[in-house]
This record gives C-alpha cells, sequence and structure tokens, in this order.
C-alpha cells in the first residue's frame, strides 16, 4: 500500500512539473536570475556609457553586441538600418517569435556629472564642438537586454517560442540627409524576416524611483512633427518701418496665434498637445528690417484625428497672418514619429507580468517621442517606463532627460532586465495554453 502511494505521489508531482510555467524552471527564479547577472549588467552599462556613440555612428557599440549575442550562441545579423544589430534565440519548443527592443545612440551634451565612467568622448556635430554623452539611458537599455538575453538563452531549452533581441540605432534621430531608426528598420524588412508577433520595449526614467515600472494603455508617448515656416516682408531701413514689410512683427503675431490653436481651438480634454516654436532667425543688425524671418519648432500630439486637424489649423493661421500683414508665408510640416501605442488587449494580458517585476502605476501621456513606434505599428506593442532615480533625491531635483548632469541609479536596472524576461516567458506561456 505504501508503495503505490508514492507511485501516486510522485506521478502527480511529475504531473505538477510538466504543466510548470518556464519562469519557475530551471534552478533560478526570473528574480534570482536577474540578481545574479546584474554585475554584468552594470558592467556592460558602464562600459557603452564611458564609450558613447552618435545615432547611425554606433560602430563600437554594434561590435560590442554582436560578440556579446555571438557568445551566447545566436544567430546574429548586423548592419540592419547602418549599425542595428539582430540577435534570435529560437526556443527549443515551438511557440510565438518575439521581440524585445533596446536603442543604442548617445546624444550631442557634453557630461558633467562626476562619476568614474563619465565620457571624455568628443566629435563634430553640425559643424560643432561637442562632447558625447548617454544623457537619455540608451546605455542601461542596452544593458538591460544583454542582461534578458542571457537569461534567456540559458532557458532555451525550455523555451515555448522564439525571441529576437532588437538593439536599435538611431532613436534619436538619424543625422541630416540620412535615414535610421526603427523607420529604416521596418523598411529593410525586419518583420519580414523574422515573424515576430508582439513586441515589448522599455525607457530608463531618471524622475521615477527605482524598483517602480511606468505604464499606460493606449497612446503613452506623443507623435513628433516638425514644422518650418518662412515669412517674406520687404526689407527697409529700420528707422521707416512704414516703407517696408516687417516679417519679425508679422512671426510675433504668427507665435502667438499658433498658441492659440491649442489652447483655444483644441480639444484637450481628449488627449493633450503641444506646439512649441523652438527657433527664430532673422535679420542681421539692428537697424536694417529685415527681408524674411523663419520659424522652426515642433508639434506633438497623442491622437491621428487632432494630429491632423492641428496641421490644417497651422497652415490656416500661417496663411492668414501672412496675409493680415501683407507678407507672404510658406510652411513645411515634415512628418516624425507617430504616436507610441501600447496594444489595449496586450497590455491588460501582460499587467501582471509588469506587477510581479516592480511596483507599477499606471500614468499619463508623455509628450516626448519615441520612434518604438514605428515597431508598434506593425504588430502589437508594450511600451513602458523603469525607474532609474535615486529613492533619496526629490523628483523636482532629478536633472531631466538630455542634459549634462543626467544620473541614473544603476540599482534600477534589475527591474527592467525581470520585466523583459517575465513578459517574454509569461507571454509564451499564455500561448501555450490557448
Amino acid at each position: 500500500m505504501r508503495t503505490l502511494l508514492l507511485v501516486l505521489l510522485f506521478g502527480i508531482l511529475l504531473s505538477s512539473c510538466s504543466k510548470q510555467s518556464i519562469a519557475q524552471t530551471g534552478t533560478l527564479s526570473v528574480a534570482e536570475a536577474a540578481q545574479a547577472v546584474n554585475d554584468e549588467v552594470i558592467e556592460w552599462r558602464r562600459h557603452f556609457h564611458e564609450n558613447p556613440e552618435l545615432s547611425n555612428r554606433e560602430f563600437e557599440t554594434a561590435k560590442s553586441i554582436e560578440q556579446y549575442l555571438r557568445g551566447l550562441g545566436l544567430e546574429v545579423k548586423t548592419g540592419m538600418a547602418h549599425t542595428g544589430v539582430i540577435g534570435y534565440l529560437e526556443g527549443g519548443q515551438p511557440g510565438p517569435t518575439i521581440g524585445l527592443r533596446a536603442d543604442i545612440d548617445g546624444l550631442p551634451v557634453t557630461e558633467r556629472v562626476d562619476i568614474p565612467f563619465a565620457s571624455k568622448k568628443t566629435t563634430t556635430f553640425l559643424g560643432k564642438e561637442t562632447g558625447v554623452m548617454h544623457a537619455c539611458g540608451h546605455d542601461t537599455h542596452i544593458a538591460m537586454l544583454m542582461g534578458a538575453a542571457k537569461i534567456l538563452s540559458e532557458r532555451k531549452a525550455q523555451l515555448r517560442g522564439n525571441v529576437v533581441f532588437i538593439f536599435q540605432p538611431a532613436e534619436e534621430g538619424a543625422p541630416p540627409g540620412e535615414e535610421g531608426g526603427a523607420e529604416l528598420m521596418v523598411k529593410e524588412g525586419l518583420f519580414d524576416l523574422y515573424p515576430i508577433e508582439v513586441v515589448f520595449g522599455q525607457h530608463i526614467s531618471a524622475g521615477t524611483d527605482v524598483g517602480t515600472i511606468e505604464y499606460r494603455k493606449g497612446g503613452i508617448m506623443a507623435a513628433s512633427d516638425r514644422f518650418e515656416i518662412t515669412i517674406n516682408g520687404k526689407q527697409t531701413h529700420g528707422s521707416r518701418p512704414w516703407a517696408g514689410i516687417d516679417p519679425v512683427t508679422v512671426s510675433a503675431q504668427m507665435i502667438l496665434a499658433l498658441q492659440n490653436i491649442v489652447s483655444r481651438q483644441t480639444e484637450l480634454t481628449k488627449e493633450a498637445a503641444v506646439i512649441s516654436v523652438g527657433k527664430m532667425e532673422a535679420g542681421v543688425r539692428s537697424n536694417i528690417i529685415p527681408e524674411s524671418a523663419t520659424l522652426i519648432g515642433t508639434i506633438r500630439t497623442l491622437d491621428v484625428g487632432m494630429q491632423q486637424k492641428i496641421h490644417e489649423d497651422i497652415r490656416r493661421v500661417v496663411k492668414n497672418v501672412a496675409e493680415a500683414y501683407n507678407a507672404e508665408a510658406e510652411i513645411d510640416i515634415q512628418i516624425g514619429y507617430p504616436v507610441t501605442f501600447n496594444d489595449h488587449e496586450l497590455t491588460e494580458k501582460m499587467l501582471p507580468s509588469l506587477q510581479k517585476s516592480g511596483n507599477v502605476n499606471e500614468i499619463n501621456a508623455i509628450t516626448g517621442a519615441e520612434d518604438f513606434s514605428f515597431f508598434a505599428m506593425q504588430v502589437p506593442g508594450l511600451y513602458f517606463f523603469v525607474g532609474g532615480k535615486p529613492l533619496d533625491v526629490a523628483k523636482k531635483d532629478a536633472a531631466p532627460h538630455h542634459t549634462p548632469d543626467f544620473y541614473l541609479d544603476e540599482t534600477g536596472m534589475q527591474t527592467g532586465v525581470q520585466a523583459l524576461v517575465n513578459l517574454t516567458l509569461d507571454y509564451m506561456d499564455m500561448k501555450a495554453s490557448n
């Protein structure tokens, strides 16, 4: 009788193990595995932080990533979108192919942070000498995805599907006259080469507490479009403005009218929108009213319909304000990054995976932009933020992204590694159980 009971007990345990989630197989849980690889993740981050490269120029960064992925035994493709690196991990069991993305480029910013691995690199950008810095945390994105790649490759035999590790260049924008980034990867056939079913991406946040994950269903980051307005008047002496048509005065009226589009003509209870003029250029000296003036700015929207309406409103305002002052104006609106949209169903399904990776908060949309949006237009996507702010620093005191004093608490990367791995394994489990 005792022997029979033991046999039955063994059978129950064996059945339980066969149904066990991949996330719990092996000798370590996902949290333990992320802790085990954490020192390496920090080391990688510091290497990339000390050696940043600008968009479409990430040559050494790409070589380091390629070497690492090949060392994991992954199939590697290089040269996509100039300097992109793709690692392909084929799981031991059939299942979905999941995309995980990290951006790899730095910024033309001179670092002021006093850390041993601070960037000392300099370069020429748009004709000016400048430092180069990972002032937006892309170095941590690389390191976190490398950590996730190590953990998942060690579970290769148990994986119920495949993983495409996407190390994407030029998220900050390709240099003038060049193509790059996620849009070029799509154009060059990323989703034709790999049957990616869903794609996950994350961004470290210097203003969010370490250990915290922030998400939003639907549009989480804005579409970003650029406009350039040329106002043509009539040059004259500064002492006789009535003899000419002053494009500077027209520019001032036009800037105020553009702000009215958002404050008085846009349904802001639906979604946020921003129109900002970032550059105004006119004239050569104080006593000459110039012939022309130029306004350059950005448009941020979170809804496609609102985006189209605001573009129409801008064109109308530019034309009518110019005519009101007997000037002429031309406007060029360049479509940039689309809205970064989190698929509602995918976000709902994967929320438990985020919750077991960190403290999760739902947030309002952000008017910054991200070219992960091009990937999320191809397949359902989920994009979220991972905290990188030290707990003893107030949010108001944290240096913003894209600034010389940008600083991150490296302990936040462990949360990001866990999130990428949990999302991957849990999605595979869900597909296997359907």
